[in-house]
């Protein structure tokens, strides 16, 4: 999900939401922070005040005050700091000592447990005297947890809504972009010439589906010029080779040839026939895939035999094995065309093989018949897997031109299916892919 354009938006949704909601949380909790401060200080404030108009009130002389009169943890002292009334707590009594002499108002925090405050008074009588008092925080600080707490559940809550709506709104938003992208995917492997045309680009999604358009226009145009220079190249070609291969032919007819003559003549005759078969190829291919997959359909188990059995697929000291599915497969191509396809990958790997070949032919789940021919040598190395697959490059210490796979690749392309290197070994391991019929 997060390569996903889509992924990547939900992920930050969430993210600056949930940054929002922690820097919210901590400014709440500052805020409750000072608020409590001041509430506490207000309530000691106000108890002190209280406390020093009762000692000021009094019918009496000097600070006359009982501690019955006073609120637990509230201590009136004199002016020398002798405790008059009140009693102060085991854990607050070193600081209501420290502040029993104060001279100026004085706020004090014991820890989390209770903030004290200190407030020098002049009695009516004329008499110096000073009050000491805490409140306890607890309260406070329990407000302040569950107010974290619900912050936090808040936060969360809110977090995951907005990766929710952020999902549900990239989805319905990129849904006709992604059918665009399918369908023009689709188009582009199976027919051409249609378009979306959805008008004058008017949005974003129209704009998107005009630049397709003319992307496909692009495509098509190189597609079909390919084609066609492809055809006059083989259609030149053809007709030269017709006559090397047809004077080869003659002349190993005569007879009486001295024997280099002779070798040599074959292997001109054997070398036109090979380049006669591969301009037929490239001509197949330069028709329109559609018309090949729609041609005709062929047995890929008398695909397999027509290959195997070709003499020319036989090697010195390779043993060819043939494992074929019990039930037959049909494919959606001509049966020439299926050949091309394979022969290059098998003579490829008896190239390379040290005692043996193997063709194994299965169906796989997604509407192919895979052709998996394996051999012992010593497997492909270096360089990417697709670079072998490139015209004019060849496997390390092969002899050929480079072309075989590229054009097995592309025959197999031009009817729907694909050639893959699996394994570059060893054993190295070629898949060939065409579509069920």
């Amino acid at each position: 999900m997060t390569s996903s354009f889509r992924g990547q938006i939900v992920i930050l949704t969430a993210c600056v939401t949930a940054f929002a909601m922690i820097a919210l949380t901590i400014v709440l909790q500052l805020i409750l922070a000072d608020l409590s401060r001041t509430n506490v200080d207000t309530v000691l404030e106000d108890r002190a005040d209280a406390v020093v108009s009762t000692v000021s009130n009094a019918d009496r002389q000097g600070l006359a005050v009982t501690s019955a009169e006073l609120d637990t943890g509230v201590v009136v002292y004199d002016a020398q700091g002798a405790p008059v009334a009140g009693v102060a707590s085991s854990a607050l009594e070193d600081i209501y000592d420290e502040l029993s002499t104060t001279e100026t108002t004085t706020y004090r925090t014991a820890g989390d447990t209770a903030r004290v405050l200190a407030l020098p008074f002049l009695s009516d009588a004329g008499d110096q005297g000073v009050v000491v008092l805490s409140e306890r925080l607890s309260p406070y600080e329990a407000a302040e947890r569950y107010a974290l707490i619900v912050s936090i559940i808040t936060g969360a809550l809110a977090t995951a809504a907005a990766a929710a709506i952020a999902a549900w709104v990239t989805t319905r938003a990129l849904r006709p972009v992604s059918v665009l992208a399918r369908t023009a995917k689709d188009w582009s492997e199976h027919d051409l010439s249609r378009r979306f045309e959805l008008g004058a680009p008017s949005n974003e999604i129209t704009s998107l589906a005009a630049t397709l358009d003319t992307l496909l226009d692009k495509v098509s145009a190189a597609i079909h010029a390919e084609q066609r220079l492809t055809a006059d190249l083989a259609h030149e070609l053809r007709t030269p080779l017709t006559a090397v291969q047809g004077a080869a032919d003659l002349a190993l007819l005569q007879g009486g040839l001295p024997p280099h003559a002779q070798e040599s003549l074959e292997e001109i005759s054997a070398a036109s026939h090979r380049m006669s078969e591969t301009i037929t190829t490239l001509l197949d291919v330069a028709r329109n895939a559609d018309s090949l997959r729609q041609a005709a359909t062929c047995s890929i188990a008398a695909v397999v035999d027509d290959v195997t059995s070709n003499p020319a697929a036989d090697g010195p000291g390779v043993e060819v094995r043939v494992e074929v599915d019990v039930d037959d497969h049909q494919v959606a191509a001509p049966h020439s065309v299926a050949v091309r396809a394979l022969a290059p990958v098998l003579a490829n790997a008896l190239r390379f093989a040290d005692s043996r070949v193997t063709v194994t032919v299965t169906a796989s789940t997604t509407g192919m018949v895979d052709v998996v021919v394996e051999d012992d040598g010593p497997g492909v190395s270096g360089g990417d897997s697709e670079e072998i697959f490139e015209p004019g490059v060849s496997s390390t210490g092969g002899s050929g031109a480079g072309l075989g796979l590229s054009i097995g690749r592309r025959t197999a392309r031009s009817v729907g299916g694909d050639l893959e290197l699996d394994d570059a070994g060893p054993p190295t391991r070629f898949v060939l892919r065409l579509p069920l019929a």
